[in-house]
């Protein structure tokens, strides 16, 4: 292999892993492989001791690499020990996130973003739908159908609300049955929630129009419909419609063009 197609350029040194880096690569590939799975306890800290022929700071280090990496929980004392988890997107959100800030990413980009992938994702739910997913969102837009009825004026509660409209995407994405597309969407969209929770939290005050939040809702009564009558055609438009309203409203003013960094500051 010449150094090119390695991605390294020629002189550059190699680094060797650390042994306790190659333990988390072998527990790593036992996970990705299905022989170790979500909820499974690893062997006791002697017994893996044994097996790779490390010491106990050696071990540890690969359960700290595999703890960051959130595929593994460790519980220490007498009772304690390690146990399989399942990985969170959130890490990869982070990753993604700091790569995006140290570029100077703006918020328009990020949700110009969205706006390719979700709508193609409602495409691929409306085809592949299933009775389950119908009802898990219909049973988000009740809470948010909630949020708005317990106010006496009409305006649901902030954190409330840009949680469950998080949840109502985040199911569109999840359930197109497009893991890369799935993935790639929740990366996205833990920035644009972090982002909506301020622009909401700002802005809910009397100048805000309850008729706005009414809307959100009948939109999202209009996907679900089109999802049930496996419309793939109108779905896709019609999310694609709605995002590109949503974004009149989520980038204007001092957030247009925003640098994503400035939301983590």
């Amino acid at each position: 292999m010449s150094s090119t197609s390695a991605g390294m350029q020629v002189g550059q040194p190699v680094r060797a892993p650390k042994t306790g880096e190659l333990i988390a690569t072998e527990l790593r590939r036992q996970m990705v492989h299905g022989i170790l799975k979500p909820g499974d306890s690893l062997p006791s800290e002697l017994q893996l001791m044994e097996q790779f022929g490390v010491s106990r700071p050696t071990l540890r280090e690969a359960f700290r690499i595999l703890e960051a990496e959130t595929l593994i929980s460790v519980r220490r004392g007498a009772r304690g020990g390690a146990q399989v988890t399942a990985p969170d997107p959130a890490v990869a959100a982070r990753y993604v996130g700091l790569l995006l800030q140290i570029q100077g990413t703006t918020l328009d980009d990020v949700y110009e973003a969205r706006m390719i992938a979700e709508p193609a994702c409602a495409r691929l739910l409306a085809k592949r739908r299933t009775k389950k997913d119908l009802q898990d969102l219909n049973e988000v837009i009740e809470k948010l159908e909630a949020a708005i009825a317990v106010r006496d004026d009409s305006l649901p509660d902030p954190a409330q609300w840009s949680g469950l409209t998080y949840q109502f995407h985040e199911l569109v994405m999840q359930r197109s049955g497009n893991r890369t597309l799935a993935v790639q969407g929740a990366v996205l969209q833990d920035i644009v929630a972090t982002h909506l929770m301020m622009r909401v939290s700002r802005h809910f005050d009397s100048t805000e129009s309850p008729e706005r939040f009414k809307r959100a809702i009948k939109a999202y009564r209009k996907l679900v419909a089109l999802v049930e009558a496996k419309d793939a055609d109108g779905a896709e438009r019609h999310w694609r419609n709605h995002m590109e309203a949503a974004a009149k409203y989520l980038l204007r003013g001092e957030l247009h063009n925003k640098p994503v960094v400035d939301l983590f500051d």
